[in-house]
């Protein structure tokens, strides 16, 4: 017997052995995307159909959603050799028929294959590669059999010899033992739903196919059996090429779940399989074809077979409430921008959402939690924002009570606009009592334990949304610790983050405040700076660094002070925010003045504002007094 091998580029191709060599270097690839590799390969410059594909990778097996395995194995492929399919190297894709491998091959030499002795046998299951192991040896391409068709009997005797060979080991190797007991490999405990392919072909259904994951992975969460990854976590691998086990690794869990979806004119087609990360084996698929009204019971559906097939019953159950597919449609708009942080275009199409639909729950509560986040931000005034946001969320909680984002907004109006510290704990506590793995209402909960003086119960707090869902604020923690000036620890935690989360500004702002509030002021300027470019804003940057250098920290916070007063000109601008830059400064009389008018508009951030050092000076003074037990809070001083 003989096993050919192949050079294209850096590449080396065997296909007797199933390896891929990259300069020298083994490359580690899954069984489905190698056995289409050298499908490619042994017909380069040809075209192979996508149903030549399906028959031969897919034709044993019981039942896979062929087009959507296709579609990943073709990336895969395409990361491994790092080949863009936008100006192809190797893999040229045929529109609507298939793919043609275009790179050069040459064929190198024709490797001797002999029958594999137990000694061999035994040496190659300590192999370290798990995939080796668990695959099975490719389809012979149609260049290599063309060469000779070998009898039936010699395939089967071939068999024969090499199971008898491995005989001696098979129930002592785990991963063996696995494959010949099924029935005793550890269940799927956690899954990741990775975002939905858009495969509409226009970009601006990116928003459709967000909202189904979205509502997917919520969907599938109410299983209390399952642990679900949060949407932030997986939404970091949207258009990602890496292999499927490496992000199941990074998000800890057993499982993948993956599809795509597609609508066009009044149909909704969707799918879906669910991969077993260790072994890249396929559990479950399912396509689905739904007509536009049928679209928003889609994850509904979805989920309780999910979590049927994995342990025979699903206690998903169905909302049973008609959702308008017009309403449902403006909906996921919004969340697609609300997670995108553009609140202002999120309340308009949650608006649209609760017009079409009056008793859509989930739009007036998407409502409520655009005007809380918008205000806490600084970006609305409280004034007009915290009344709307009343009036929804009050809407929202009467519709459906168990909507455990409707209590989060109610907890955030308690908090931010009432000062009502108790009720609005309570209500974070009803919210994650209604869905525990509801990341958000962990963290409001850990600003509301903040400001009420309990410390080590906001550092617990918070640390469960950071367990929860890392990557939604990843900042979270070191605000926190902020707060409860553990400065050391703020910086820690944020530096650490940024290593994952290196865009996210608000871990630069952390580290600026930290390092000031312990008086190293040229490293604060330093962070700032850094702050300010990450910001996107590289003039504010250098105007820092030539403050710092030409009038020390004075001269900085008086070019933020300047800067922040001539952005009050144009749109709203937080009292509170201007009083911290004068508190800085010691000015006594501007920032108790700012802070009044902080209480006058109830702007959010002065619940806050013992927490932080700058205030300190004031601690004596009867008017910050009278300011903080006007707030309701635990005196700090």
């Amino acid at each position: 017997m003989s096993s050919p091998v192949y050079q294209f580029g850096d590449f080396r191709l065997d296909f007797g052995a199933f390896d891929l060599l990259r300069k020298g270097y083994p490359v580690r690839v899954e069984r489905k995307p190698m056995e289409l590799l050298i499908l490619l390969v042994s017909r380069p410059g040809q075209l192979v159909t996508r149903t030549e594909i399906a028959e031969r990778l897919w034709s044993s097996e019981v039942f896979v959603d062929t087009e959507h395995g296709i579609n990943t194995a073709v990336r895969k492929l395409r990361y491994l050799l790092q080949d863009d399919p936008e100006n192809p190297q190797f893999i040229q894709t045929v529109t609507g028929l298939g793919y043609r491998f275009i790179a050069p091959v040459a064929l190198v030499e024709t490797e001797s294959i002999a029958l594999v002795s137990n000694s061999e046998a035994q040496e190659a299951f300590r192999s370290e590669d798990p995939e080796r192991v668990d695959s099975e040896p490719p389809a012979k391409p149609a260049s290599v059999a063309s060469a000779g068709h070998r009898p039936l009997w010699i395939a089967i005797a071939g068999s024969v010899i090499l199971i008898a060979a491995l005989a001696p080991f098979v129930g002592s190797h785990p991963l063996v033992a696995r494959m010949l007991q099924g029935n005793n490999v550890s269940p799927i405990n956690s899954v990741a739903v990775l975002p939905l392919d858009n495969l509409s072909g226009d970009p601006n259904q990116e928003y459709f196919a967000d909202g189904m994951t979205d509502e997917l992975i919520t969907m599938l969460a109410k299983d209390s059996r399952l642990r679900i990854t949060s949407r932030t976590s997986v939404m970091r691998f949207k258009g990602t090429r890496r292999p499927l086990r490496d992000i199941a690794h990074d998000l800890g869990v057993d499982g993948i779940l993956e599809g795509s979806v597609e609508r066009s004119g009044s149909q909704v087609h969707m799918t879906l399989q669910l991969i077993r990360a260790d072994t890249d084996t396929h559990l479950w698929a399912e396509s689905y074809d739904r007509g536009n009204n049928e679209a928003p019971m889609l994850p509904d559906q979805a989920a309780r077979q999910i979590t049927g097939y994995l342990y025979k019953t699903s206690s998903v159950v169905p909302s049973g409430r008609y959702v308008n597919p017009d309403a449902h449609d403006a909906y996921l708009r919004g969340r697609f921008l609300f997670f995108a942080h553009r609140y202002e275009d999120a309340e308009t199409y949650f608006q649209k959402a609760a017009d079409m639909q009056s008793d859509y729950a989930p739009a007036w509560a998407g409502l409520g939690l655009c005007y809380g986040a918008s205000t806490l931000d600084g970006l609305h005034d409280p004034r007009i924002a915290f009344p709307r946001q009343e009036e929804t969320v009050t809407r929202a909680l009467a519709l459906d009570p168990s909507l455990s984002e409707a209590h989060i907004a109610m907890a955030g109006l308690m908090f931010l606009d009432r000062w009502d510290l108790i009720h609005a704990d309570n209500e974070a506590l009803r919210a994650i009592e209604l869905d525990p793995r509801e990341a958000e209402a962990y963290h409001l909960r850990a600003r509301i334990l903040v400001a009420a003086g309990r410390g080590q119960e906001a550092i617990a707090a918070q640390k469960q949304q950071m367990e929860l869902d890392p990557f939604a604020r990843p900042w979270g923690m070191a605000d926190t610790y902020y707060n409860l000036r553990q400065y050391d620890a703020a910086i820690s935690d944020a530096r650490l983050r940024l290593e994952n989360s290196p865009y996210d500004v608000r871990l630069n702002y952390y580290i600026a405040r930290s390092l000031f509030d312990k008086g190293k002021y040229k490293e604060a300027a330093d962070a700032y700076a850094q702050y300010y470019r990450a910001s996107g804003s590289p003039q504010a940057a250098s105007a820092i660094e030539h403050a710092y250098q030409t009038g020390g920290y004075r001269a900085m916070v008086l070019w933020q002070l300047h800067s922040l007063q001539k952005e009050a000109r144009d749109h709203y601008v937080s009292p509170v925010d201007i009083a911290g830059l004068h508190a800085e400064l010691g000015e006594r009389e501007a920032t108790l003045a700012l802070l009044e008018e902080g209480i006058r508009q109830h702007a959010p951030r002065i619940l806050w504002i013992q927490m932080e050092k700058r205030y300190d000076f004031l601690h004596s003074d009867p008017r910050y007094r009278a300011i903080v037990q006007r707030l309701g809070l635990p005196p700090a001083y």
